[in-house]
């Protein structure tokens, strides 16, 4: 089994918005090793990498179902639950839902991921030192 391993953030909604206009105003460039998928908190990230969920993952990466109806005898999830949790792991780049045909073929793009968190972000750090230290 391939290692693909996917680098996590932790940012509050506010850093987070203070981040993105400041990629966008081009006052900071991300680094290459700065996590490309971020939460709202350890809980939110929780949820979405529960055990369940994790369980789910290794299903798919070692079985390779071809539609949501496999993937539901292989589970035991009912498809209207596995289809709003692939959903949401596909927002945060954690599974790739191919359409073929009339079906969607679930595949893992993550197989472990890295967490990083703390109580500040490079980006606020740098935004906070443009302005004077102030905060916006």
């Amino acid at each position: 089994m391939t290692k693909r391993i996917l680098k996590i953030g932790i940012i509050s909604r506010e850093n987070y918005k203070k981040r993105s206009i400041a990629i966008a105003q081009g006052e900071y460039k991300p680094k290459k090793s700065e996590p490309k998928v971020w939460f709202e908190s350890v809980q939110s990230m929780a949820q979405i990498l529960s055990s369940e969920n994790q369980e789910l993952l290794r299903i798919i990466k070692e079985q390779e179902p071809t539609s949501l109806k496999e993937l539901e005898l292989a589970s035991g999830r009912k498809r209207s639950n596995l289809s709003r949790t692939l959903n949401t792991m596909s927002r945060y780049g954690i599974v790739d839902l191919v359409k073929q045909k009339r079906t969607v073929k679930p595949i893992v793009k993550a197989t472990d991921f890295k967490v990083e968190f703390g109580l500040s972000t490079t980006a606020t750090r740098k935004t906070e030192r443009h302005n004077n230290g102030r905060p916006q």
